[in-house]
Formats: structure tokens, sequence, C-alpha cells
């Protein structure tokens, strides 16, 4: 199950916050490191996300010229038909 950058983000925040509460160095390093781990994460689910939306929009436009194009062959389809049947009577 994929995190959100808002689930990482806060447990950064909460790292930070016990990094500034620590009385000793050895828990503030813990907590820093932790909160550098966990902005980390957070940049890392923001890109993702940020990239899903981009290829997801990409699609949509794939698709849209996709089904213009169909649209534009049948259109020419019909007139070629409809031109046939013109000559043909």
């Amino acid at each position: 199950m994929s995190q959100t950058f808002e689930f990482y983000h806060a447990r950064a925040e909460e790292s930070a916050t016990e990094a500034n509460a620590a009385q000793l160095d050895n828990v503030r390093d813990r907590a820093l490191r932790s909160e550098a781990t966990w902005r980390g994460l957070a940049e890392q689910a923001r890109k993702v996300a940020e990239d899903r939306v981009k290829a997801e929009h990409e699609r949509s436009v794939k698709r849209a010229a996709e089904a213009e194009a169909l649209e534009a062959r049948n259109l020419e389809d019909s007139l070629h038909d409809s031109l046939q049947d013109q000559t043909a009577h």
C-alpha cells in the first residue's frame, strides 16, 4: 500500500518535534535522521503522484487523438461510400 505525501510529511514533522524536544544528543540525532528519511519519502511520494497525473494526462490526450483519428476515418469512409453510391446510379 502506498502512502501519501501528507502521511510522510506528518511523520517528518513529528520527528522534527521530537528532535527539538530531545535532551540527549543520541536521541536528537536519531530523530533528525528519522526526519530526513521521512522528508525523503515525502518528496518521493510527491514526485510519484505528479508523475501519475502527468502520465494520465498524456494517456488522455493520446486517447482523444486516437478517437479523433478514428472519427475522421469513419467520416472519410462514409463520404467515399456515398460517392460510390452516387456514381453507381
